[in-house]
Order: structure tokens, then sequence, then C-alpha cells
């Protein structure tokens, strides 16, 4: 098969893996929609950068390691669950807590927004994201298995350098997508409708994952 061909199969194979839902989804939409469409794009490149970290680890065959080392992947696995937990009741707790937004920049128009300079909210947002996505070591062996069976044998260096940034580009393009389209003023105000029980829904739901990722590793 052509290398174009068997880039473009891999990276279809991950931009469906992207799309489906899970905790990175949960998160950046939260984000963008409690925060501010810079904190949303802050995190989808959180989620780029942990995506292209778990890239590089599958070319260099490391996720072989966590596939062989079953007491490795048993420890990544509950210390990525139990992370999902601790945000899942962390949310929990604070569902019913009202939430402070500046209703005139809701209101206002993109263009009508004064510039902010970036702060540390654009770094707790890369941050939280990207530890939300590396959180779940399934995802590097998704990768890994990807790779093993679309990759050639003997792939080209040129493939195994170009495939962390187009990563990068899809899971962190992927995710700008969500933040653009939940940090609107629409989406916004069904949020502090709801914001007690959406924020509980959340919480559970990212509670779930954790505690499923945790029991995986537990069984035998």
């Amino acid at each position: 098969m052509h290398d174009g061909l068997v880039l473009f199969g891999i990276l279809s194979a991950l931009l469906i893996g992207a799309v489906s839902p899970g905790p990175s989804f949960v998160m950046v939409s939260r984000i963008a929609v409690t925060s501010s469409r810079r904190d949303g794009l802050a995190a989808s490149l959180g989620m780029g950068v942990g995506g292209a970290l778990f890239a590089s680890l599958a070319v260099l065959g490391l996720t072989a390691l966590l596939s062989q080392v079953s007491w490795l992947y048993l420890v990544f696995k509950i210390a990525g669950g139990s992370y999902l937990v601790f945000l899942g009741i962390k949310i929990w707790r604070h569902a019913s807590e009202p939430l402070i937004m500046d209703t005139a920049a809701m209101n206002a128009r993109p263009q009508e927004i004064p510039p902010r300079p970036v702060h540390k909210s654009f770094r707790k947002s890369f941050g939280l994201a990207m530890l939300t996505q590396i959180s779940n070591p399934k995802t590097a062996i998704v990768y890994a298995s990807i790779f093993a069976s679309l990759l050639p044998a003997n792939p080209p260096l040129w493939m195994l350098m170009v495939l962390p940034p187009l990563i990068f580009m899809i899971e962190a393009g992927w995710y700008a997508i969500v933040a653009i389209v939940f940090s609107g003023r629409h989406a916004k105000r069904a949020y502090l409708g709801g914001k007690t029980w959406i924020d509980r829904f959340a919480g559970l739901v990212l509670g779930a994952l954790g505690l499923r990722l945790i029991t995986d590793g537990l069984r035998p």
C-alpha cells in the first residue's frame, strides 16, 4: 500500500477515536461553557499535546512495554482512573454553587468584548485538559494498536516524524470545534439554566469512567 494511503488510514482511525465521546469531551465542553472561549481553546491545545505525547510513545514503542508488563499497566490504569474519580467528585460537590459570569461580556458579540491578557486561567485550562487526556492509558494502547495494524513493518522515517504533529492537529482541531460550540452565548445560557444537574451529570460521567478504568485494571 502506498505510504500516503497508510498515513491517511491511520489519521482517519484516530479522528474517529477523537470524536467518540469520553472524559476529554466532557472536560473541554465544561471548561468552554463555564469559562471563556480562550480557556476552551487552551483546553483543546492541552488535548492536542496529550495526544501527540501518546503518539510519540507509540512511535518509540514504549507503549508495548505497558502491554507486556502487566503491573505497570495496572499502576497507570489505577492512577488515571483515580484522577478521573477525583475530578468527578470535585465537580459534583461544587455543582450547587452559583457561577458568576460577566453577563455583559456573555451577551456581547465576540468583536465587542475587550481583549484580556493571558493569565493563569489559560495555563490552568491547558494543564487540566492535558492531564485528563493522559490519565487514560487505554488511549496509548489504542494508538499502539492502530500503529501496529496499519504501519508497515519498516515505515519510512518521515512518516514516524510527521505522525505526532499531525495527531496534535487532529486532537486540538476537534476539541477547538467543541470549545467554540460550547463557549457560545446560547450554550452558556442553557448551562446557567440547569447548572446543578448538568454539573452533577458531568461529575457522574467522569467518576463512572474513572471507576471503570480502575475495575478494568483490577479484573483478572
